[in-house]
């Protein structure tokens, strides 16, 4: 296909809009109207509106929740073990897409006795992040942090934690949260909840004393989501890093925002993980022309 196409990454709550024209990015776009937030609208025609910007059509790929059984249309999931490169073989053709060629691209999904995970999304930063640093061990770090173990260019396993969303659950809907005023940013704090949170084995009995905490007057009630913050990405790092152990002499890459992906390379650095930092727009967007380039029409 030509270096001329238009890529969406298209989540739960957001969308974010590329178009390209020969190998440049000349125009982009943003908007809160993810697959959970279309209102009374449906995907074409959120999909209509985006397209209205821009006069001349183009070819279309993407990514993300808009695959789901809650967006637009279901791409299957490819079965781990499986390939990066499978993954631009196996797009899903979307017929009601107005004037446009457009397609969506498939998740990928373990299905066994003791893992079943899904991934949608990911698995483009993934290929963007293979093609420019290959590591053993990916994590992505988010609302729902993906940690990701290749074998060569093979997505062989991965696991999924629910770090961002129980912090965010922890504060606005727990005793933990109940009466704690604005939140301030407290480096040390963070910190401490690292150390804490590396080396518990319990994580549940800390999260209780973390209200205990803040009661008795040994933690500030400002600082309780950065202490809160520290010990769930600490417990997750240690508990990743015997579930996906690194190779004598392999680097692990994290994938993500570059705030987010500072503050788990301070548990990795805690943890005696080597690690490299590389941008999830970047990956993204590698991993989507990656994929526009193998495509066919």
């Amino acid at each position: 296909m030509s270096d001329s196409f238009i890529a969406i990454d298209w989540g739960s709550t957001n969308l974010r809009v590329w178009r390209y024209e020969q190998g440049v990015c000349v125009d982009s776009l943003q908007s809160e109207a993810g697959v959970t937030r279309l209102g009374d609208r449906s995907p074409q025609q959120v999909f209509s509106e985006l397209m209205a910007r821009w006069e001349e059509p183009l070819p279309v790929v993407m990514a993300g929740m808009i695959g789901s059984n809650a967006g637009w249309l279901q791409a299957p999931y490819l079965q781990c073990p499986t390939r990066l490169n499978d993954v631009a073989q196996q797009l899903t053709v979307v017929e009601q897409a107005l004037s446009y060629s457009a397609w969506i691209i498939p998740g990928i999904c373990v299905e066994r006795a003791d893992n079943c995970n899904v991934m949608r999304g990911e698995e483009t930063q993934l290929i963007g992040a293979y093609a420019e640093r290959p590591s053993a061990v990916y994590v992505m770090p988010g609302t729902h942090s993906k940690w990701v173990r290749m074998e060569g260019d093979t997505l062989a396993d991965f696991r999924t934690v629910m770090t961002g969303e129980l912090h965010h659950l922890l504060l606005q809907h727990s005793l933990i949260g109940a009466g704690l005023g604005r939140q301030h940013p407290d480096p040390q704090a963070f910190v401490r909840g690292l150390e804490t949170g590396m080396h518990e084995t319990h994580i549940v009995r800390s999260l209780f004393e973390t209200r205990a905490a803040h009661v008795l007057g040994k933690l500030e009630k400002s600082a309780v989501s950065d202490w809160l913050s520290g010990l769930l990405i600490g417990n997750e790092v240690a508990q990743m890093q015997r579930e996906y152990p690194l190779p004598p002499g392999a680097e692990l890459t994290v994938i993500g925002n570059p705030q987010l992906g500072e503050r788990y390379a301070q548990a990795l650095n805690m943890a005696g993980i080597c690690h490299q930092i590389l941008d999830g727009d970047r990956a993204f967007q590698s991993g989507i022309r990656s994929i526009v380039h193998e495509l066919e029409y």
